[in-house]
């Protein structure tokens, strides 16, 4: 037998007496036991240990029963899962953008856009506008803020008011209730929405830069799109200047709802007048040139030389792929959330429980709530009392 015959046998030897070893030894203790998905009770790994392969010998034991555990049961103060509390990211720890900011029970939108820095919302919440200089200076700035606020859709709503006087418009209101309808917009699926950017068309007519609608000018370059837009705005020399985004609602059946809405107030025999109206907030997004001294000249100037205004862009945010009544053989019209009779459905009883009881105010979800939980208290009286049949205040 050579020399490398006899160090290969030593080798086999010891290798033999290292596994007879190890199987008459015992397993380590569970509380230095060390594995990437080891419970609270074992001891957490290094990070050298992490990268290195681990011995399958030395997979964590569980705790045996005999080791006392706490008697004392976790305290049931609330959840505090990942979902509710989630660890800061590299991304928000380095001070980048965070993400928007979660509103359970409400779509998923991210509201801060509603009113970001640097503008002004108007009195009747229908129009955001600022005259940041950066705005009209760069037309990607200006594409960017545009692109960004078409991702949040305008708010319809519903307005009912019974009024009784001498004329429509005077007497005293008996009831006056709004309902909220954007919800309707916005489908549960991020990847089911229906919203998209729309520029104006050759021979449409609007606002293309001047004092009053137009079919002209045409804008040349990226297909007459947001981008070719943006860069005339900029290039327009005019001391008054203004940009806007307009977001619109389309394909729903508001004819169809007020119907509903009227026959069922006749059904409760009111003897006022009804008025049903679709008024649409959050609407605009304007940009507008800066003030070259204050708001007071540049609306004086705007006013003898004209603001220039572009008004081309409208973010559509669709209730349906089609207006109602539209689709052939009953079938192709996909809603974004559910129907004009869906929506009827569940918000009848809650609109006449309001309407019973006179109410000034909205009618949400609580209402629906209660009526789905609760059903109407006593149920909603067949005959109103609206008080003296003639009467003003």
């Amino acid at each position: 037998m050579d020399h490398t015959q006899h160090a290969e046998a030593e080798e086999k030897v010891r290798l033999r007496q290292h596994l007879q070893f190890q199987e008459q030894s015992p397993l380590p203790s569970p509380s230095l036991s060390r594995s990437p998905a080891s419970g609270s009770n074992t001891v957490p790994m290094t990070e050298e240990e992490l990268q290195s392969p681990v011995d399958s010998h030395y997979s964590p034991v569980p705790v045996p029963v005999h080791i006392p555990r706490s008697p004392t049961p976790p305290p049931y103060s609330g959840p505090t899962s990942p979902a509710q509390e989630p660890l800061p990211t590299p991304e928000s720890q380095s001070g980048g953008p965070k993400p928007p900011p979660r509103h359970p029970g409400l779509p998923a939108l991210d509201y801060r856009l509603y009113k970001p820095p640097l503008f002004e919302l108007s009195q009747d919440k229908t129009t955001i506008k600022t005259s940041a200089a950066h705005l009209s200076a760069r037309a990607e700035a200006l594409v960017a803020l545009i692109r960004q606020q078409a991702t949040v859709p305008p708010k319809p709503q519903i307005h009912i008011v019974g009024r009784r006087g001498s004329s429509p418009n005077s007497g005293r209101v008996d009831f006056s209730i709004k309902l909220n309808l954007l919800p309707l917009l916005v489908p549960d699926d991020p990847r089911e929405r229906m919203d998209y950017l729309r520029c104006v068309g050759p021979g449409e007519v609007a606002l293309r830069g001047g004092t009053k609608p137009s079919t002209q000018p045409d804008v040349e370059g990226d297909g007459g799109g947001l981008e070719a837009w943006a860069a005339r705005f900029v290039a327009d020399s005019a001391s008054v200047k203004a940009f806007a985004l307009e977001r619109v609602v389309v394909n729903l059946d508001g004819n169809w709802l007020e119907g509903q809405i009227r026959a069922l107030v006749a059904s409760m025999r009111y003897p006022g007048t009804v008025n049903v109206s679709f008024p649409v907030t959050h609407s605009r997004v304007v940009v507008q040139s800066p003030d070259r001294v204050n708001k007071f000249i540049t609306s004086v100037a705007g006013f003898f030389a004209g603001k220039r205004k572009y008004e081309v862009v409208k973010a559509v945010w669709p209730f349906a792929t089609m207006p109602r009544g539209a689709e052939v053989g009953g079938g192709g019209r996909r809603c974004a959330v559910q129907s004009e009779e869906t929506w009827w459905r569940e918000w009848r009883e809650p609109i006449r429980y309001a309407i019973a009881n006179k109410r000034h105010g909205w009618v949400t979800n609580e209402d629906k709530l209660e009526l789905l939980m609760e059903g109407l208290p006593s149920g909603t009286p067949p005959d109103v009392d609206w008080g003296p049949p003639d009467y003003s205040a």
